[in-house]
């Protein structure tokens, strides 16, 4: 770049005819000096080019390289993500969840590290594996594709995430709904937190809820998962790849080294993962609000049942006969309609209003954002933010630097050939 403006500069128009004169052999000098250096500007523009694709793995290293390093990030990171969506699903007001300290701890010595923390881990885990394979698979396709046709890199990679997550949602999206519910619940007969649910493992999680809410409520919050996944995604590898860019032209080598892969993937998803922050919100909060019959409500039994054993041991008075004063339900009579469980939409680092528990009942997702600003202001919308801004620093950074390294790993130990259309 800097000899082409060198060569701009001398061939000018004025200077040109100055150095030119009789000497017709220096203007071809000139020429031909021009013509060397816009050569080598146009080598160095491929190079830069070929920079953003110098490797092109066979898919299934990819796949298998990003599903191994997005499924350890994920487990590694489950239990802050446990402490993210109880901040942001605590249907208690106040809530009974404040800061990420305070919570982990709480949640720890009270429920366990198993079915506490730990809660949702195996629904978490096959979606984290299927989910991830398709997306790397896809990713890859569809940024060499599109890299091939023309399109600038950066266009490249933010499309290519987009539509990577819109591909594995159909897989995702069923065990996020599982692992928020069981997240949320904590441990069976949870005594310490009400959530509204109480399931004894994954697959009675899943049973209970095709049979209370059909089998679509299995993909409850898809539109919503999608909302805050599409935009995460591709900001987290536009991101990524800028950055991975950046650092290859400041190290002056294709290996940046790890120190600054860690950096690359943890910056690129703390910044994608912020600034999604209420869209996950919303996300969890239409995924863990209860329609009808998702569980059996005990409280008015139990208080009916109270009333009437309280009525039972009442000593009639004298010259009189005990009989019950409760009348018996109308027939044909309509029962009330199940309430949905109150979700709490203030914000864990604010002074809590004297109100009640606003209900999320709705599926949009900007009426749902619309509610949770009108109710607790802007930091209701990032409920959660230090929790998601922690795990997915962290979880993009473990996931991308394994992807890397998993990658290299392959590259020596190649499962299939290296032709890049494998």
């Amino acid at each position: 770049m800097v000899l082409a403006r060198v060569a701009d500069f001398f061939t000018s128009p004025g200077s040109a005819k100055a150095q030119t004169g009789d000497n017709g052999r220096e203007g071809r000098s000139l020429d031909i000096g021009h013509a060397v250096a816009s050569n080598m500007t146009v080598a160095a523009d491929e190079e830069e080019e070929d920079d953003y694709e110098t490797a092109r793995p066979p898919y299934i290293h990819a796949m298998l390289a990003g599903g191994l390093g997005g499924t350890t990030g994920d487990m590694l990171m489950h239990s802050l993500d446990t402490i993210k969506t109880r901040q942001q699903g605590d249907p208690h007001m106040p809530p009974k969840y404040t800061s990420m300290g305070s919570t982990y701890y709480t949640i720890w010595r009270q429920e366990g590290l198993i079915r506490g923390l730990y809660g949702g881990v195996i629904p978490a885990f096959l979606g984290s594996f299927s989910g991830t394979v398709i997306f790397f698979g896809s990713y890859e396709w569809i940024k060499r594709a599109m890299v091939d046709v023309g399109v600038a890199p950066p266009i490249a990679y933010f499309t290519g995430g987009l539509i990577a997550d819109l591909c594995a949602a159909p897989l995702y999206v069923p065990s996020e709904v599982l692992k928020t519910r069981l997240q949320l619940q904590g441990r069976y007969n949870n005594p310490y937190f009400k959530s509204g649910y109480n399931y004894r493992g994954t697959w009675h999680a899943a049973r209970t809820i095709v049979r209370a809410e059909g089998w679509h409520a299995l993909f409850h919050g898809f539109k919503a998962t999608l909302a805050r996944d599409l935009p995460f995604s591709a900001l987290q590898f536009a991101f990524y790849e800028q950055e991975r860019k950046m650092a290859k032209a400041w190290v002056g080598s294709k290996d940046i080294g790890l120190p600054l892969e860690i950096l690359t993937g943890a910056t690129a998803g703390g910044m994608a993962g912020v600034i999604t922050c209420p869209l996950d919100v919303v996300k969890t909060r239409i995924q863990t609000q209860q329609g009808a019959d998702t569980t059996t409500t005990t409280t008015p039994v139990a208080s009916s049942k109270a009333s009437n054993l309280a009525d039972s041991h009442t000593p009639p008075k004298a010259g009189t006969t005990a009989k019950h004063t409760t009348p018996p339900p109308a027939s044909g009579s309509v029962p009330p309609p199940p309430q949905q469980r109150p979700i709490s939409t203030s914000s864990p680092s604010t002074t809590l209003k004297a109100h009640s528990a606003t209900t999320l009942d709705t599926s949009s997702i900007i009426r749902g954002l619309r509610m949770i600003y009108q109710t607790e202001g802007l930091w209701g919308c990032f409920r959660g933010v230090g929790p998601r801004g922690v795990w997915t620093s962290v979880q993009s950074s473990t996931m991308l630097v394994l992807y890397q390294v998993i990658l290299k790993w392959f590259e020596a130990h190649p499962l299939v050939g290296q032709d890049p259309e494998v």
